[in-house]
């Protein structure tokens, strides 16, 4: 290999781990920025946790659902069993099953808001049998926390309709059955009961997994660092000059 061809290799080398280097500590650098975004919003789902529960007349006053997201709630209403779905491959403590999503239509207003209320183990004879859980008429109470609508699952088809179905899409489902849902719902909390466990598993934003991935994409900057220099110093220029014979 000529000289000039050497030269041009070494600074093509040297672009290449420049790149690789700068590219791998932004997405370093990204992963921290997502770790810490989630922090704070771990931070601010324990403060909200400690905040008093709201109750049904504040809840309805409330403009911004989204505001009172992850803090604790008493509601007041009526269920409406008619719409009950069954949201299949749910687990709790390892063992599949379903979760029960019911609307509460809340007392004194139009107002209807989805319950998470609970999760029930499936009939593993007969996949399509409904589990008895006991929905109460009349006023009832139901003690939780504001949440998202209820987390989805991989499936190969669009959302389902009937009683099992694998996913519930909000807006979907709003239109399916006429009412008036608001864009949140609530996790029923508390002892077990109607049948229905309530074990949920706490709340994790997965800050170490980009904590992880920041120490992956750090690790390939230092190794691409120190190859370069291993390669394209020590070894071009230090070793040669130690090997030289002495006269």
């Amino acid at each position: 290999m000529t000289a000039r061809a050497s030269l041009v290799r070494f600074w093509l080398m040297t672009l290449g781990a420049l790149i690789g280097i700068g590219v791998t500590l932004a997405l370093g650098r990204w992963q921290l920025s997502r770790a810490a975004q989630k922090v704070a919003i771990q931070t601010e789902i324990h403060q909200k946790n400690e905040l008093s529960a709201i109750a049904t007349p504040e809840f309805l006053a409330t403009k911004n659902e989204a505001i009172n997201l992850y803090r604790r709630i008493a509601l007041r209403g009526t269920w409406l069993p008619r719409y009950t779905v069954y949201l299949d491959n749910r687990q709790m403590h390892e063992t599949p099953g379903f979760f029960v999503v019911t609307p509460l239509r809340l007392e004194h207003s139009d107002a209807v808001i989805l319950v998470q209320r609970g999760w029930v183990q499936r009939n593993f004879m007969d996949r399509t049998a409904l589990p008895r859980i006991d929905t109460p008429t009349g006023l009832v109470q139901v003690q939780g926390r504001i949440a998202p609508p209820p987390s989805k699952l991989f499936q190969f088809k669009g959302p389902g309709t009937g009683l099992i179905r694998q996913n519930l899409d909000l807006p979907q489902f709003r239109i399916e059955t006429g009412l008036p849902l608001f864009g949140v719902t609530v996790l029923q909390t508390g002892a077990p009961s109607e049948g229905l466990q309530r074990d949920w598993p706490p709340i994790n934003t997965g800050v170490e997994t980009n904590y992880g991935y920041a120490f992956q994409w750090f690790s390939f900057s230092a190794l691409i660092a120190i190859l370069y220099v291993w390669f394209q110093i020590i070894r071009r220029f230090v070793a040669p000059r130690r090997q030289r014979p002495t006269a």
